[in-house]
């Protein structure tokens, strides 16, 4: 299974024997999968075949499977209300002496309401069996398209995602390669800001400072955010090239890139490395609001 969207629509018309239906599938995000079925009366038995291949099928997502079935004019067989009839014949013969008219043909009496009715067919267990898998066979059809374009959505997110993640990576060698992160400009920074301070004539102690200065550049030291950063870009883009469901997984990632962005920001003591982390913290939102619509 490749990564595929939450999100599709898919619809399958059929005909058995003169009997219509309508299947629609609509699929939006969801924390887990939740389907909502609504079935026409006398088909209830479908129910658990259809949520036994949805959960096949996915595992996220809100979906709405709706069925809908008509018979045609050719299909349908007309059945006379005998109560109807009886009663419509009795008020005639009553009116008879009353009067002055015409009987009412056939056809009059006929056309009156309720008296001829029009329904489906009493069916065969046979006939019905055979029905209801002609109507299950026509959902498996609505699935595959429904599942056919969720993996169309998510090969085109997958893309996005790998280049995001990408530039996630870029950015965070960046990071790292900056001039400001050596040793050599940090002892200079610091030696430059201890001597600010002994200039003041405050009555400092120069081996208290140095020592205060030694423990601010170990505070300040990157390389644990930098090689998380790294690891997590290596496994995101895991996720992305592989086959399983990936969403919750690359959502978590999300948050643990956030994390790391905002460590190396409140830590960095220059201003071209907190650059790069704004800019990181742009991307990953962006990142994050794509993976939400995956599986």
């Amino acid at each position: 299974m490749a990564i595929q969207s939450m999100t599709g629509f898919a619809r399958h018309e059929g005909e058995v024997d003169g009997f219509r239906f309508v299947w629609e599938l609509r699929s939006v995000n969801g924390k887990n999968l939740d389907v909502r079925l609504r079935l026409p009366q006398g088909f209830e038995v479908l129910e658990q075949p259809v949520r036994k291949a949805v959960a096949a099928a996915m595992t996220r997502g809100n979906l709405q499977v709706s069925l809908s079935t008509s018979a045609s004019a050719t299909a349908l067989e007309a059945v006379v209300n005998e109560a109807a009839l009886d009663a419509v014949i009795d008020l005639v013969n009553r009116l008879e002496d009353r009067i002055d008219a015409r009987k009412p043909a056939l056809d009059g009496i006929l056309n009156i309401k309720g008296v001829l009715e029009l329904r489906d067919p009493e069916l065969t267990e046979e006939a019905r069996q055979a029905r209801n898998e002609a109507v299950l066979s026509g959902f498996m059809n609505a699935l595959g398209d429904l599942k056919a374009m969720r993996l169309s959505e998510g090969k085109a997110l997958a893309r996005v995602l790998g280049e995001q993640v990408d530039r996630i990576g870029e950015l965070t060698r960046a990071v790292e390669a900056d001039p400001s992160r050596s040793a050599e400009a940090i002892r200079a920074r610091l030696a430059e800001q201890v001597a600010s301070l002994m200039d003041t004539g405050a009555g400092l102690d120069r081996d208290r400072l140095h020592m205060e200065a030694a423990l601010l550049a170990t505070k300040a030291d990157l390389r644990e955010e930098i090689d998380r950063l790294k690891a997590h870009v290596e496994a995101a883009q895991a996720l992305i090239g592989g086959e399983a469901a990936a969403g919750r997984r690359l959502d978590f990632l999300a948050q643990e890139f956030n994390r790391e962005t905002n460590t190396i920001c409140s830590k960095s003591n220059a201003a071209p490395v907190t650059a790069i982390g704004l800019d990181l913290k742009v991307l990953i939102d962006q990142f994050r609001e794509q993976v939400q619509n995956l599986e």
